[in-house]
C-alpha cells in the first residue's frame, strides 16, 4: 500500500510508532467501538507508519487498502483550495461581496425571533457577506446539526445538510437566501454550510459542476484517482459501511456500502461534505498542502496562498473559545484559530496536546481526520466510519501517540 521509510531516518522511534496499531486494536477495534481504522503518518511526504485494521462492515470482509470512505467535512479543505485557485486567477477576491456571484443574497437579514410555527420576525438588514466570511465560517450561516435554535431547525426541515438527493445548486442557494442569518457576517464564528455555498461559487465562476472542477484542477494533477462525489461505476464493493455511535453499545450500521445511494448520481455536489475517497488519495492532498501547494511537479496553489490559508483570520488573533457559537465543529476550540478552510493552532499550550504553532487540520463527521504540521513536516490521515466525530477522543490520542514517537524535532 505505502512504501514505508525507515523510522529512524525520519526522526521517529520505530518502537514507539509500534504502539499505535496495538492501541487502536485494543481500544477501538477489538471492543467493537470502531468497525475499522486506517492511518498513515508521513514526514516530508514519506510515509513512516501505516495501520489497517478491522472490516469493511457488517459482512466482516477484511478492510481493503483501497477502501472508499465518506470523508464528509474533509471535503471542505478541497473546496477551499479550489476557490483559492480562482482567487489566484483574479476571477474573484476574498474581500468582494458574495452578491457578485449570488444576487439571491442581496437582502440578507439577521435573526430577530420567530421560527417553528411562528414566521421569522423581520430582522435588520445585514451588511454585505464577503467571500472571506464563507471561508472562515464567519458568514452567519449555520448547520441543522447544530440543533440549538429555530434557525437550525429550519435548516433541518430543508435538509440542507444532506442536499445531494433533493436539491440542485441553484435551489440550494434560493432556499438558503430566504432564511435569516444567526449574526452579522464577520461578527461571530459558527460551523455551517458556508463551504457548500463556496462550492456553488466555484461552479458559477468556473462554469463547471464542482466535481468536474475538482477532477480537472485538483484530483487529476495530484493523481487522486479514487476521490469524487459518489462512487465510481462498479466500485460499490469498495465503499465501507457507515455507522452511528450508541453509548455503551456497539455502533449501529446506518448506511451499507453495497446499497448506498452514493452508488447513484446525485443532484448536488456538496462542497462542505460530499466527497468519497481513499486514504492514499488524501495523503497526496495533505502532502501537497505541506509542500506549500505542490506535489510531484503539479502546482495547485502558490506557497504564499497556502500561507494565507493556514494563518488565523479570526479578529484580533482570537481563538475559537472567544468567537464560536457552535455546539459542534471539527475543531478543538482552545488555542485554535481558523484560517481559509482549516483550523490552525495558534497557542499549542492552550490546546493541551502536542502540536506546533501553525499546524492546521480538519476532520469529518464519520470520525475521519487529518493534520499538517509545517514545523515538524509531519502529515497524518486517519480513516474510519462512525458518526459523530465527537463520539471518541481518538484524534487527541492519535496525535499524542504520533508526537510521542518523534525523536528529532525541527522546532
Amino acid at each position: 500500500m505505502f512504501e514505508l521509510a525507515e523510522a529512524g531516518t525520519l526522526g521517529f522511534s520505530e518502537d514507539r510508532l509500534g504502539r499505535i496499531a496495538p492501541f487502536l486494536a485494543q481500544t477501538y477495534i477489538d471492543s467493537g467501538r470502531l468497525p475499522n481504522a486506517q492511518l498513515v503518518v508521513a514526514r516530508d511526504g514519506q510515509p513512516v507508519h501505516y495501520t489497517r485494521l478491522g472490516s469493511m462492515g457488517d459482512d466482516r470482509r477484511e478492510l481493503r487498502d483501497d477502501a472508499l470512505f465518506r470523508i464528509a467535512s474533509m471535503t471542505k479543505p478541497v473546496t477551499s483550495v479550489a476557490f483559492m485557485q480562482l482567487v489566484e486567477q483574479c476571477k474573484v477576491a476574498l474581500e468582494e461581496p458574495v452578491t457578485k456571484v449570488f444576487p439571491e443574497f442581496a437582502d440578507l437579514r439577521i435573526y430577530a425571533g420567530g421560527g417553528g410555527s411562528i414566521p421569522f420576525a423581520p430582522g435588520k438588514p445585514a451588511h454585505p457577506m464577503r467571500f472571506v466570511d464563507l471561508l472562515t465560517h464567519m458568514s452567519g450561516l449555520t448547520y441543522g446539526l447544530q440543533n440549538r435554535n429555530n434557525i437550525d431547525a429550519v435548516y433541518r426541515e430543508h435538509n440542507f445538510d444532506f442536499a445531494r438527493d433533493h436539491l440542485d445548486s441553484d435551489e440550494f442557494i434560493a432556499k438558503l437566501a430566504k432564511l435569516p442569518l444567526e449574526f452579522a457576517p464577520g461578527e461571530g464564528w459558527n460551523y455551517s454550510v458556508s463551504t457548500d455555498v463556496l462550492g456553488v461559487a466555484v461552479e458559477r465562476i468556473s462554469g463547471m459542476r464542482l466535481g468536474d472542477y475538482f477532477e480537472k484542477h485538483i484530483f487529476a494533477p495530484l493523481g487522486m484517482t479514487d476521490t469524487g462525489f459518489g462512487v465510481a461505476e462498479e466500485q460499490s464493493e469498495r465503499l465501507v459501511d457507515a455507522y452511528a455511535y450508541r453509548p455503551g453499545q456497539a455502533p449501529r450500521m446506518i448506511n451499507a456500502g453495497a446499497t448506498s445511494k452514493l452508488n447513484q448520481p446525485g443532484t448536488f455536489d456538496s462542497g462542505g461534505g460530499g466527497l468519497i475517497g481513499t486514504i492514499a488519495d488524501y495523503h497526496r492532498f495533505a502532502t501537497m498542502l505541506l509542500n506549500g501547494g505542490e506535489l510531484d511537479g503539479a502546482r495547485i496553489l502558490s506557497p504564499k496562498t497556502m500561507r494565507l490559508m493556514r494563518t488565523n483570520h479570526l479578529p484580533n488573533d482570537a481563538d475559537l473559545t472567544e468567537m464560536s457559537s457552535s455546539l459542534f465543529s471539527e475543531a478543538n476550540n482552545a488555542g485554535t484559530g481558523f484560517g481559509l478552510g482549516f483550523a490552525t493552532v495558534i497557542d499549542p499550550a492552550k490546546t493541551l496536546m502536542p502540536s506546533s504553532p501553525g499546524e492546521f487540520y480538519w476532520g469529518g463527521a464519520y470520525s475521519t481526520a487529518f493534520f499538517v504540521d509545517p514545523v515538524e513536516r509531519i502529515t497524518m490521515v486517519f480513516m474510519t466510519q462512525v458518526y459523530p466525530s465527537s463520539a471518541y477522543p481518538i484524534r487527541r490520542q492519535l496525535k499524542t501517540l504520533i508526537y510521542s514517537a518523534l525523536t528529532e524535532t525541527y522546532a
